[in-house]
């Protein structure tokens, strides 16, 4: 069974890794070939693309393939994407992120492909944005709900969210969560010489922040809170973890504010590495105002790091108030500073926190439960249409 994966671009970021997880491991299943086909991937955000080199699944850079809106470069994608898949043949087309999984799904069901999947990572529309964006997005998703086959989401929330909006029937929605390889994060210590080469002390209490450094991340609402913050617990240091657009507006934001001491940007780090930066916060801070469900959350729980989240989307299925972190009102400023000082103040706490999330992410965020998941829907989809397993 042919299997081509399509996505908007391959940057270093959640929805990516998910998808790169996912080839890699469902091309290691019986009778399973694969493409994957993606837009140009270029800028500050890195990229994933070399991931596939020597690699049996075959990279396609459809050149029109890009995240703005554009209908010339739009209508370009779309013809692209339909000769690909014309000459690909696959049997299952699986699309992922918003663009890709329009112009993906549409250019699917054109080319005759029997069966069309579509993860949603986070939602195209919601309170994030406009009401025009609002309307061309929901009514762009359902009417290409019309011709996809399943939907794969990332929590729970997202399904509730895309039901609510009249697109797809329960029974046509299945969540499988981001899984990654837990081993490096079970392993993840507080590693001093790492804590010094970031100008970080031994007995500071780091809060760290992994996420693109771009709009609806939360970045200054994080800022903001940061002075109150330092006066209550002046050894406080914020480590931000990730590239992006936004990094001289942030650090101009940080010295204007002069938090110098208390700010630490990484710049963008390769996924392989990020549990070694885990191993040195002592808690996660995650503010996302659009999120699917972010592998971030997970990643820390992993190591034993309890959560402070808001209550974005699929936040609360990972982050579970007072058993695993703290969830916070989205854009509560006075219960995120509460809840940071919380676990500045009491490592028993975090130790009970981080230990719960631990086990709860042990059970349900394994790559390989991920992949069976996955390896598991194809075949039922499969045998729905009598099509070769």
């Amino acid at each position: 069974m042919r299997v081509t994966h399509i996505i908007t671009r391959l940057i270093v970021g959640g929805a990516q890794e998910n998808t790169v997880a996912s080839v890699l491991g469902l091309q290691e299943k019986p009778s399973l070939q694969f493409d994957l086909i993606t837009g140009p991937t270029t800028g500050s955000e890195g990229s994933l693309e070399n991931t596939f080199h020597n690699h049996p699944c075959t990279l396609h850079v459809a050149p029109h393939l890009i995240r703005a809106v554009s209908p010339l470069a739009d209508f370009l994608a779309f013809r692209e994407l339909t000769s690909l898949l014309r000459r690909l043949k696959p049997d299952i087309v699986h699309t992922h992120s918003s663009k890709a999984g329009i112009l993906g799904r549409l250019a699917a069901h054109r080319a005759g492909v029997p069966i069309i999947v579509h993860t949603i990572h986070g939602p195209s529309f919601g309170s994030f944005q406009g009401r025009i964006s609002n309307i061309l997005f929901t009514a762009a998703e359902r009417h290409v709900a019309k011709v996809t086959t399943h939907f794969v989401t990332v929590a729970n929330a997202m399904t509730e969210q895309f039901l609510r909006a009249g697109i797809g029937v329960p029974e046509n929605f299945t969540r499988v969560f981001s899984g990654f390889p837990l081993t490096p994060f079970l392993q993840a210590r507080n590693d001093l010489s790492l804590r010094k080469q970031l100008g970080l002390q031994t007995d500071d209490f780091v809060v760290g922040k992994i996420a693109r450094l771009f709009e609806l991340k939360g970045h200054d609402d994080l800022l903001e809170a940061a002075p109150e913050l330092i006066k209550r617990r002046p050894n406080i240091r914020f480590l931000l973890i990730g590239g992006g657009p936004w990094q001289e507006r942030l650090e101009a934001k940080v010295r204007a504010l002069d938090l110098q001491r208390h700010f630490v940007f990484t710049g963008l780090v390769q996924p392989g590495e990020i549990a070694r930066y885990v191993g040195i916060m002592d808690c996660l801070v995650h503010l996302s105002y659009r999120e699917g469900l972010a592998r971030a959350l997970p990643q820390a729980l992993a190591a034993g790091r309890p959560v402070v989240a808001y209550d974005c989307d699929g936040a609360r299925e990972v982050c579970i108030d007072h058993e695993t972190g703290f969830l916070v009102p989205l854009g509560d400023r006075g219960r995120l500073i509460e809840s940071l000082c919380a676990l500045a103040t009491n490592p028993a706490l975090r130790e009970t926190l981080g230990r719960r999330g631990q086990e709860i992410v042990c059970e349900r965020f394994p790559v390989e439960r991920m992949v069976d998941d996955l390896y598991n829907l194809y075949q039922r989809l499969a045998a729905e249409r009598n099509l070769p397993s």
